[in-house]
């Protein structure tokens, strides 16, 4: 990760916790003056995502580190543990967000009253529709281009904030506007909300577990990768790949043959080549090993996997 890339990562990610500190305290404000539990909760997610920037920041600063004795691959994966506890924090928001609105749902059903939301609970629930999705927009389409796992799975928290919202709205909006009768929008509209926020959550999961046993880059990765390789004249059946993922950047190790005649600093100028077109694709810091071999017949070497 080079200087800038931590900056960008650091000044988007900042930019959020602001909004989010701004967000949170607006709606725990509107959720006691305007007596509403389903905006109280939605602060409550507020929070989550305010503590969700700090452990970005916190993991990114840690991931920049160079190689060192202990960690002679860097500390890439930082990043993805960062990325994992951001899943794991979404998912239990998912399920409490469930819980709360099951439980209400629950005592509706058995004759209790809810309470009404006040107007303030309204507003402050299209306020944070509005600028949650606008702060996701923005932290996605950095996250991509600075190929940050970590601020792309901070940016769908902003969009499950904008989604949890939504349904307090509904809930708020139906009690105020429809009467007692309908305040069960509210719970039945973050039941369904804890659906999308949970899926989202094991979404962000499921690479960094991959990611963390090791699972080799996509298929279309290493067919790039190959076809990379195979742009040299100088060398030739490329096989024994072997790749994965460590946080921002690759590693990839892969045989190839060349001519068994020429010198051995001729051999080491056209690995240096390779490798240096392999890091200008995947990242100055990713691993790129390259094992020489002499030319032999294409039959010695059928599987390219190795």
């Amino acid at each position: 990760m080079t200087d800038s890339r931590e900056k960008e990562i650091y000044r988007v990610t900042l930019t959020g916790s602001l909004v989010n500190l701004l967000l949170l305290a607006f709606k725990f404000f509107a959720g006691i003056v305007g007596k509403s539990s389903a905006m109280l909760a939605d602060a409550v997610h507020s929070l989550s995502d305010f503590i969700t920037d700090i452990i970005v920041i916190l993991f990114v600063k840690v991931s920049a580190k160079s190689q060192d004795e202990g960690h002679d691959y860097g500390h890439g994966k930082y990043e993805t543990l960062a990325t994992a506890i951001v899943g794991v924090l979404l998912l239990l928001v998912g399920v409490g967000v469930f819980w709360n609105g099951a439980s209400l749902v629950f005592r509706f059903l058995h004759g209790e009253a809810l309470p009404e939301p006040g107007m303030l609970a309204l507003v402050a629930a299209l306020v944070s529709i509005a600028l949650k999705e606008l702060l996701y927009r923005y932290t996605v389409r950095m996250g991509r281009k600075l190929d940050s796992p970590v601020v792309v799975a901070n940016a769908w928290h902003h969009r499950s904030d904008a989604l949890s919202s939504v349904g307090t709205t509904t809930g708020i909006g139906g009690a105020v506007l429809l009467g007692h009768s309908w305040r069960v929008l509210d719970p039945i509209a973050a039941i369904i909300v804890s659906f999308l926020i949970m899926k989202v959550s094991i979404q962000m999961l499921v690479p960094c577990v991959e990611e963390l046993l090791e699972k080799s880059l996509p298929k279309e990765t290493e067919d790039e990768i190959l076809d990379i390789i195979r742009s040299l004249p100088e060398v030739s059946s490329p096989h024994n790949l072997r790749t994965r993922r460590i946080g921002s950047y690759c590693s990839i190790e892969v045989h190839v043959r060349m001519d068994g005649n020429i010198s051995l600093e001729e051999a080491h100028q056209t690995a240096t080549r390779l490798e240096n077109k392999l890091k200008k694709r995947f990242g100055q810091k990713s691993f790129v090993n390259i094992h020489l071999e002499p030319l032999k017949k294409d039959s010695d070497y059928c599987d390219i996997k190795g």
